[in-house]
């Protein structure tokens, strides 16, 4: 039954994932809140299964010519070096600390969302 929660919950956070609207928003809760999973290990499993989504991401914008290479790598090494920095950052926190600091960025987030569609909704 756990492997069908799993797969279940996997599909669940991927149909996000899949239309660009960020899958670990969708993935992290569901694995902590319905599948029982801590949250360290499931912010883990989110950034691994990043990995070959995108990679296959990145594949298919390069052969529709949709990549610039001019400045990238002034993008790339400040996020290398911020997401090595943020995974022991996340690795040293205790995960009661982890999941709150989570739960206020999804806060932050929908507040976010919320100012967007109604300052596009004046315009």
């Amino acid at each position: 039954m756990t492997f069908y929660l799993y797969l279940i919950l996997g599909f669940l956070g991927g149909i996000p994932a899949g239309m660009g609207m960020g899958g670990g928003t969708v993935t992290i809760p569901l694995l902590v809140l319905v599948g029982g999973v801590p949250q360290k290990l499931a912010q883990a499993a989110n950034l691994f299964s990043f990995l070959p989504m995108s990679a296959g991401a990145l594949n298919v914008h390069a052969r529709n010519g949709l990549i610039k290479t001019r400045g990238l790598l002034w993008v790339i090494l400040p996020a290398l070096l911020l997401s090595v920095g943020g995974v022991f950052l996340a690795s040293s926190l205790p995960s009661r600390t982890l999941r709150r600091l989570f739960g206020a960025f999804l806060i932050f987030l929908s507040l976010f969302g919320f100012k967007a569609a109604f300052a596009s909704k004046k315009a």
